[in-house]
């Protein structure tokens, strides 16, 4: 199993919750790939802890839908397939577009400029094709008008969301695949939309952004397979 010697070993937390976002981390990044088999032995003694916490932290993946587990048999990393698109993004569409409507209501004029400053960074890692700092700064974007519509539950269910979504591109897209310029444009009409107070337009252009993304996404991965069985 590929566990990296290097990485970053979380301090004041229960050691539970430390091997659940370490593998969590690794999954997303694709530092452990789908189907990769998962050796609870190994996972205790790369981190430091006993393989009770491990267990338990790999059924809350379970849970979450990163990882199978078959008692007393083996525990493995889910499958990735071009139907999980068709699950993930329309959900995620749906719960920001109510997220920016419900954001129309407390939105500032600080969280307006801190919109526009996250879209200019954006726009810069698009055109210097830093794929991994594009994601980041459109992660930022999505997540703080989810704060602002000020939703726990919208923040948790888009906050899984997100992590399946970057597990996808890490694992489907090339490094040189990175947003398209049109998302740039995209949130700009939404914060322009915010700053109108107009819900039902920003909520329009939040749903056309993840869907335009979502046809990326299932082209790439079909373009995937085909060359798999070109190859």
């Amino acid at each position: 199993m590929p566990i990296p010697s290097d990485f970053e070993k979380y301090s004041r937390i229960s050691a539970k919750e430390r091997v659940f976002r370490q593998v969590r981390d690794w999954i997303t990044d694709g530092t452990l790939q789908p189907g990769e088999k998962i050796i609870d032995k190994e996972l205790a003694e790369a981190i430091g802890v006993s393989r009770t916490p491990v267990r338990e932290a790999l059924q809350i993946l379970e849970y979450q839908g990163f990882v199978e587990m078959q008692p007393g048999k083996e525990t493995k990393v889910t499958q990735l397939s071009d139907q999980d698109v068709f699950q993930l993004y329309p959900p995620l569409a749906a719960l920001d577009s109510l997220a920016v409507k419900l954001a129309v209501d407390r939105i500032n004029e600080k969280t307006l400029q801190e919109l526009r400053h996250i879209n200019e960074q954006f726009s810069i890692a698009v055109s210097k094709k830093n794929r991994n700092l594009a994601l980041e700064w459109d992660e930022r974007f999505h997540r703080m008008i989810v704060q602002t519509s000020a939703n726990p539950y919208i923040a948790e269910f888009t906050s899984l969301l997100h992590r399946h979504i970057r597990r996808m591109k890490f694992v489907f897209f090339n490094p040189s695949m990175i947003p398209a310029k049109a998302s740039v444009e995209e949130h700009r009409k939404i914060i322009e939309a915010l700053n109108e107070r107009d819900g039902e337009s920003a909520a329009q252009m939040m749903k056309q952004n993840w869907l335009r993304a979502m046809d990326i996404v299932v082209n790439e991965i079909r373009k995937s397979d085909e060359e798999e069985r070109e190859g």
